[in-house]
């Protein structure tokens, strides 16, 4: 799966040039199963979308080494997703092979027998032909694995992937993040679960902001450090009302 690292140094990401993640640095280890946690707010998909190469720095560099973005898979929240969108199971699982063919590329005989597989994987036969509209949250989800599957990128970014899915569907996904850690794939997944951070990563970045751990699991997720973060995001939370009756302007 190659060894590339991602390493990030000093790294500010935000909006319009206002911080949402501030001053972090740390490397993902080529291979890790990293979490990221914390409470709302803290700037867990705006970190993410900054491993994605989606959202530049505002300050700081994050440095992918010899990994390119045709080796990065990102999935978004469920919200971010046009489940509306009219394409059946087959060709929505299919879209993974994109960077491979290209947008106009022909699905070959090797990319529809690699489709056919990710959809067994995820537990789909049968339901090919149905429109993604139509599918359960834990079904789409399961859609949205098996076309990671099919993408085979080395590094693999997941923003809350088991948020409103069943249990049964949460024991598969994590079945198959394990699969890919035994791949040599690295996996960073943003989660409110935490004990399904503790379950299935064994690193996990602490994040309130500014960082507040980023280590082994169990230390990271202690009574203490989960304290401190929610303090932390509520104290900025607190500076930017402040700020912004400051910035109010004045009745004449």
């Amino acid at each position: 799966m190659g060894s590339a690292s991602i390493r990030l140094e000093n790294v500010t990401l935000g909006y319009e040039r206002r911080p949402a993640v501030h001053h972090l640095s740390g490397v993902v280890e080529p291979g890790a199963a990293l979490a990221v946690c914390g409470p709302n707010g803290a700037g867990k998909s705006t970190l993410l979308k900054g491993l994605a190469g989606l959202l530049a720095p505002i300050g700081g560099r994050i440095c992918w080494n010899a990994l390119s973005p045709r080796d990065i898979a990102y999935l978004p929240q469920s919200a971010e997703i046009d489940h509306a969108f009219p394409i059946d199971v087959l060709d929505f699982v299919a879209m993974g092979a994109m960077r491979r063919i290209g947008l106009f590329g022909r699905v070959g005989r090797n990319e529809r027998a690699r489709v056919a597989a990710a959809i067994a994987s995820v537990g789909l036969e049968g339901f090919e032909t149905r429109q993604i509209g139509t599918l359960s949250g834990g079904q789409m989800q399961r859609a949205l694995f098996a076309r990671l599957l099919v993408e085979d990128c080395p590094v693999i970014l997941l923003d809350e992937p088991f948020g409103a899915i069943d249990a049964r569907t949460i024991d598969d996904l994590i079945k198959i993040i394990a699969r890919w850690r035994e791949e040599g794939r690295t996996v960073v997944a943003v989660l409110h679960e935490l004990d399904l951070a503790r379950r299935a990563f064994p690193q996990t970045l602490l994040l309130a902001r500014e960082p507040i751990f980023w280590g082994a699991t169990r230390e990271a997720l202690s009574e203490a450090r989960l304290a401190e973060a929610s303090r932390m995001v509520e104290a900025f939370d607190r500076d930017a009302e402040e700020c912004q009756r400051d910035e109010a302007p004045h009745a004449a």
